[in-house]
């Protein structure tokens, strides 16, 4: 079996990452903050600047869930951020959106103050942080469902 670290290396370059990426995070931020309900905070801005507008076409069998494509393009929450402003409050957490999960299937995903990322929907399930949490999904590690 294929070493996990190089899976997730082999990935991210796929996607178009390379170490020193940092992508400009300000039409994100005048798009989604124009509704009132969500702010870039500096952890989504620092996330998304490293990983913002990549792309994982990948499915199949995950370490605890199947794994499912995934793009980190904000504007793909376009209409959204109540959802996330709801679930932030319930989570007492700012939670700004970073993407799309499973091409909408899955809901979308945020990222809060902390770094920490979420998957967001019709209920609220938490992956790790930054790093981390983008390796939940790139290997298929299910979050941990919050409010059951």
């Amino acid at each position: 079996m294929e070493n996990l670290t190089e899976e997730i290396e082999r990935s991210l370059s796929a996607a178009g990452w390379r170490p020193g990426r940092d992508v400009d995070t300000s039409e994100w931020r005048r798009r989604l903050e124009a509704s009132g309900d969500v702010t870039m905070h500096e952890a989504a801005r620092r996330f998304l600047a490293e990983y913002g507008g990549l792309s994982f076409p990948h499915a199949g069998t995950g370490v605890s869930m199947a794994r499912q494509p995934f793009v980190l393009n904000p504007l793909l929450c376009l209409g959204e951020e109540d959802r996330f402003a709801e679930w932030g409050e319930e989570a007492e957490a700012s939670i700004f959106p970073i993407g799309e999960f499973d091409e909408g299937r899955g809901g979308f995903l945020g990222i809060d103050e902390q770094g920490v990322l979420y998957q967001v929907v019709d209920s609220l399930s938490r992956f790790a942080e930054e790093r981390a949490g983008l390796e939940c999904l790139i290997l298929g590690i299910a979050p941990e469902p919050l409010f059951e």
